[in-house]
């Protein structure tokens, strides 16, 4: 199946990526080459500070990017003439480091000094994408394909993809998300929370993660549920009953009504908002936070918790 989707596929040698460039092969290396692909030419210098720190992370980035893009590395003071002649066609070198961004032989983008990997990072994406090129290198394109085969019910293809998308990308939070969200689609409520405990600090707060952790606990509820036709019946006879309309939202909720759930939880909120330590509000946003931020339950759901807050 990941063969299929070509995860990770380059557009070139990793060994063909970074080059040191002169004048000599200027023309090839990156006016030619960035007809094929995107060219980020690192214009430095021995004795530059900056240059040093920057080097590296560019460096990575273009790793990173497994061929869609490739790196030039030009030293000013061995390359003059080189670096002149530039300057005279508008391209500014006055200070260092200055990385240009070649695409279709032109300089499109730039910046000077040491910035932070995220703002390379973003720099060689708008590069890549000025290209008409995939800044994900196909992963994209493999995510959408699992989530199309988690919907339909393929789960463990989807889990197989999500887990190869991780194997070329450890950080990909959607990835992690997708790959929790196939367990719990086989009823593997520990392993989905395993999953999600395993991905890495830098994503640890992703909402797409947040989001999976409301479900992994609202499954944990659903297994735990009470009778829904027993539990309505408790309520009706009794409407003052909060801790059974409470369960009944459980239930509702875990046998597929979110909708009504969320009645439900609105109706106890509106009731006595402070029972059980604001049980029904933090309820109510651990079902909101379970939803795609767009869905019209979670959308409509806040709005009127909102207006019973603030009234």
């Amino acid at each position: 199946m990941t063969d299929m989707l070509e995860l990770g596929k380059t557009a070139a040698p990793a060994t063909d990526l970074i080059k040191d460039v002169t004048e000599a092969n200027f023309m090839a290396d990156v006016i030619e080459a960035s007809n094929e692909v995107p060219v980020i030419v690192d214009f430095w210098a021995t004795w530059c500070g900056p240059c040093r720190t920057l080097g590296p992370l560019l460096e990575s980035a273009v790793t990173k990017a497994k061929g869609a893009v490739k790196m030039a590395k030009i030293d000013v003071d061995q390359n003059q003439r080189l670096a002149q002649a530039l300057a005279q066609q508008g391209l500014p070198l006055q200070s260092i480091p200055t990385v240009v961004a070649f695409v279709k032989g032109r300089p499109v983008d730039m910046f000077q000094g040491a910035v932070p990997a995220s703002e390379i990072d973003a720099f060689i994406k708008r590069a890549i994408e000025q290209a008409g090129g995939d800044p994900s290198g196909g992963l994209d394109d493999a995510l959408a394909a699992a989530e199309e085969m988690l919907a339909e019910g393929s789960v463990a293809d989807a889990a197989q993809v999500f887990g190869a998308v991780l194997q070329e990308d450890p950080e990909n939070a959607t990835a992690f998300a997708g790959l929790a969200r196939c367990h719990l689609a086989m009823d593997d409520v520990d392993q989905a929370e395993a999953v999600l405990n395993g991905a890495p600090a830098a994503i640890s707060h992703d909402p797409q993660l947040e989001a999976v952790r409301a479900q992994i606990e609202l499954a944990r509820q659903a297994a735990n549920s009470g009778p829904l036709d027993e539990l309505r019946a408790k309520v009706e006879a009794d409407p003052a009953d909060l801790q059974a309309r409470f369960d009944l939202a459980q239930a509702l909720h875990a046998a597929g009504q979110v909708q009504e759930a969320v009645d439900q939880l609105l109706d106890l909120f509106r009731r006595d908002r402070e029972w059980n330590d604001g049980a029904a509000k933090a309820q109510l946003f651990t079902i909101f936070d379970a939803l795609k931020a767009n869905d019209p339950i979670a959308l409509h759901g806040r709005r009127k918790l909102s207006s019973m807050i603030f009234a």
